[in-house]
């Protein structure tokens, strides 16, 4: 694990560059300025630029709020998004269903486009899970902590119900109190412990990255994902077989934790940054 200074100190070694969202490029709702700069000095020396996110949302959505957050939708050749990746997913698989399967939908009406995800799906969408044949997992109900989702996922394994999970990130960088949220990835691992099953294709599900750069002619040595999660971005990398930054300002700051888990769960990421920045 090589220490980077600057994103440039890299530049030529690569002409492909898979970026994460959250943590590395913006923090919900603003841009950081060392990512803006980062961005177009990668541009200028054209580089192929592409966005893999763990976000429950569709890929639209996440590529029109770009602009909001201060980047060009021109700067990237594709985004896709983990939600997207099990939209399409419900989609293919229920399209020919004559009787409607019902769906136990998790998602946050106060901030999640949730009810957005559900078009175009032949689902029938449930408020108890006792009614429930699948579970769709997006972003957590409001003012529930993950040992409050106990009692869903106990009724959801005694029915042998499969939670598709639309983000499978574990935490995510909090925009109030500086604090980590947790995200639904939480939620379906504790699901998969209990022996649950859970469907993923985002990060680190290595279809999501092929689906990704299925635009080009992908040379994997001259490709580097640049994330802030060892579990996801990192993971994601190596099992997609290419080199990896981990950004140290998002998720995990702690260089001693970041270690520990390196050890412990054997992710190596190729370098290490401070942050997004030239």
């Amino acid at each position: 694990m090589k220490k980077l200074k600057s994103i440039e100190d890299i530049i030529n070694d690569y002409d492909n560059f898979i970026i994460d969202q959250w943590g590395v490029m913006h923090d919900g709702k603003f841009g950081y300025d060392h990512a803006f700069n980062s961005i177009n000095i990668l541009n200028s020396n054209n580089k192929n630029l592409f966005i893999i996110s763990n976000s429950s949302k569709r890929s639209l959505s996440s590529i029109d709020k770009l602009p909001k957050l201060g980047f060009k939708k021109s700067s990237f050749i594709n985004t896709v998004t983990s939600g997207e990746m099990i939209w399409k997913l419900l989609k293919k698989k229920y399209s020919d269903v004559k009787n409607k399967n019902n769906c136990f939908h998790i998602y946050d009406v106060a901030k999640e486009d949730g009810l957005d995800f559900r078009e175009g799906l032949n689902l029938n969408f449930v408020e108890k899970i006792e009614e429930a044949d699948l579970i769709l997992a997006c972003t957590s109900f409001i003012n529930l902590q993950p040992v409050d989702y106990i009692p869903i996922l106990e009724v959801a394994f005694n029915k042998n119900i499969t939670m598709y999970c639309a983000n499978p990130d574990f935490e995510t960088v909090g925009i109030k109190e500086n604090k980590n949220t947790f995200c639904m990835g939480a939620i379906a691992e504790i699901y998969k412990k209990m022996g649950g099953n859970v469907v993923i294709k985002g990060k680190p599900d290595v279809s999501i990255y092929t689906e990704t750069t299925n635009q080009i002619n992908l040379e994997k040595k001259r490709t580097v994902a640049i994330g802030d999660s060892l579990f996801h971005d990192i993971q994601g990398a190596n099992n997609f077989e290419i080199d990896s930054v981990l950004v140290k300002s998002g998720i995990h700051k702690d260089l001693n934790k970041i270690n520990s888990i390196i050890k412990n769960h054997q992710i190596a990421p190729t370098y290490i940054i401070d942050k997004f920045s030239t």
